[in-house]
């Protein structure tokens, strides 16, 4: 064995430190191994077949990390089973993140996995400071060789890396901010974990102009726009203050919430002046979905269609409206709810009992493709670039014909929303005019809000909010969720199906006072049900 680093065992744990350069990693796999058993050997052995052994995946953790720890990227990527991907992400690594001291520790294996610790010290520009992180590895048999090989992944190199990502230390990077609240309360992701995208966002457009000053840092580095996350401060800097439209209580009600459903997201915004109040997500991967998201939105889109029909004089809100088991346009079939039917009631109780024909049949009567966008786009917002200050997906109704326009009505098809854009959708109903959601004040970067050509028809508006108070109250689909909430209420209920999914996606956007709500609970089923719950529990924190 060379001299470049040396190996230790001990009671099944091994720890591997870099020593000098020069590291030979294959002759640490022959001695432990035996030249014999490796295909690449010269005496032309076997290729090796069946399941990977427990000393072949000792071995090749050994001879992998030793490699690492010692510096030489080249030895260590003829350790996975991609080595030209593996010695350039190596290689950035050794470089870009300013390691020395590096030692590998490695724990007990669980099958052909190696759980790792790495620790070692950071230095930059007259900073030293000691990195300790935990990664796994897991060892597979080479497709061609037959060989134990580590499966490459940039996750080898830190838990935090995903494809297209690097590591680096940067002293250029935005300063850091201290997010404030609308009343002055700190906002950090410690204790309100759906804001750490928000808030890596917020540093990455604001930080240099609040008056910060940049520390230095070691950070996992994206493509494209995604802002850089930090994963050790070797210097810190003076972090800049920036005020958000924010409510801390309103925030915590909704961290809570999603709490209780797996993969669901919630918006609670301020109709009179679409300042956003709360956002909040619980998902595996820790994307932004409730501004991201793009999904059908199931019958919390009638909030929108309804408006169409009331301005344009097709139903009111007290006049008796068809409401069929199914009905049929251009060849597509729309069914009720347990094939449910409404006898001679009016359009305000098709609404809120969600009666997907009263709004299918007056299709025609509309006459025009894109009127559903046209509405959706010009006194509802949707899809004006909105620029709230952090990155939104803002929602989208294209024009459509056919039985694809049928399942626009009622929030299928190619309808994509999030609980952003349903929310914004309330608060536009009960503030009868749009006003577009930011989570920063304008005035912080002077950038241009939308403004919808026209506000909604007051008789419709006024019709619109008692029809969504229906909905909040006595036969309404919403009444349930909405029976501890109190004052001046209005919901509407939405499941939307999902092809190969089983349960349909649970909506529910509402208002309460001057405060609406919007959430989705991803494979929950009824509206009423899952999103109904979260939404409320959200506007009892006004």
């Amino acid at each position: 064995m060379r001299s470049g680093a040396k190996v230790a065992v001990v009671g099944g744990l091994f720890a591997v430190v870099a020593g000098g350069v020069g590291y030979g990693a294959y002759n640490l796999w022959d001695d432990l191994m035996g030249s014999t058993t490796t295909a690449a050997s010269a005496d032309g052995s076997p290729r090796r077949t069946g399941p990977v052994t427990a000393e072949e995946t000792e071995a090749t953790a050994k001879g992998f990390l030793a490699a690492w720890a010692a510096g030489d990227a080249a030895e260590a990527a003829r350790f996975t089973n991609d080595p030209a991907t593996a010695q350039t992400a190596l290689s950035a690594y050794l470089t870009e993140t300013h390691v020395g001291g590096v030692k590998a520790t490695a724990g007990a294996p669980s099958g052909t996995t190696v759980p790792f610790t790495v620790s070692a010290v950071v230095s930059y520009g007259g900073a030293r400071v000691p990195w300790t992180y935990a990664s796994r590895l897991t060892v597979v048999r080479g497709l061609s060789t037959g060989q134990p090989r580590v499966d490459w992944s940039p996750a080898v190199l830190h838990p935090e890396l995903k494809d297209g990502q690097a590591l680096r230390v940067t002293s250029s990077g935005a300063p850091a901010i201290k997010a404030v609240d609308r009343n002055g309360a700190e906002l950090t992701a410690e204790r309100y974990p759906s804001l750490r995208p928000v808030l890596d966002e917020l540093r990455e457009r604001y930080g240099t102009g609040a008056g910060g000053t940049s520390g230095v840092e070691l950070v996992v580095s994206g493509e494209g726009d995604a802002a850089d996350r930090t994963l050790l401060t070797l210097r810190e800097g003076k972090p800049g203050e920036v005020r958000t439209t924010l409510d801390a209580g309103v925030q915590a009600a909704a961290e809570k919430a999603v709490k209780r459903y797996a993969e669901s997201s919630v918006v609670a915004i301020k109709p009179s002046t679409g300042e956003i109040r709360a956002v909040a997500n619980n998902r595996k991967d820790g994307w932004n979905a409730a501004f991201l998201g793009k999904q059908a939105p199931g019958s919390t889109m009638k909030i929108v269609t309804a408006a169409l029909l009331l301005e344009k004089g097709l139903v009111a809100a007290d006049r008796v409206a068809e409401c069929p088991p199914e009905a049929m346009y251009h060849g597509t079939t729309i069914r009720n709810l347990d094939g449910f039917s409404l006898a001679g009631r009016t359009f305000t109780e098709s609404f809120a009992r969600s009666c997907n024909t009263a709004f299918v049949k007056l299709i025609d009567d509309v006459d025009d493709d894109d009127a559903l966008g046209k509405e959706a786009r010009d006194v509802f917002g949707i899809g004006m670039n909105w620029q709230a200050g952090v990155p939104t997906s803002d929602g989208s109704v294209p024009a459509e014909t056919g039985g694809v326009a049928a399942t626009q009505y009622i929030g299928q098809g190619t309808v994509q929303m999030n609980a952003l854009n349903i929310a914004s959708i309330a608060a536009t109903a009960k503030n009868g005019a749009f006003k577009q959601p930011v989570i920063v004040p304008a005035a912080l970067d002077g950038r241009e809000i939308a403004v919808a050509p026209r506000g909604m028809d007051g008789s419709a508006a006024r019709q619109l909010r008692d029809m969504m108070r229906a909905t909040a109250r006595g036969y309404g689909t919403g009444a349930d969720a909405m029976a501890g909430v109190s004052g001046d209420k209005g919901a509407k209920t939405g499941s939307a199906e999902v092809d190969d999914q089983g349960q349909a996606n649970s909506w529910f956007a509402a208002f309460a006072d001057d405060l609406a709500a919007a959430a989705v609970v991803q494979a929950a089923g009824h509206g009423g049900d899952a999103a109904g719950p979260l939404v409320a529990s959200v506007l009892n924190a006004r």
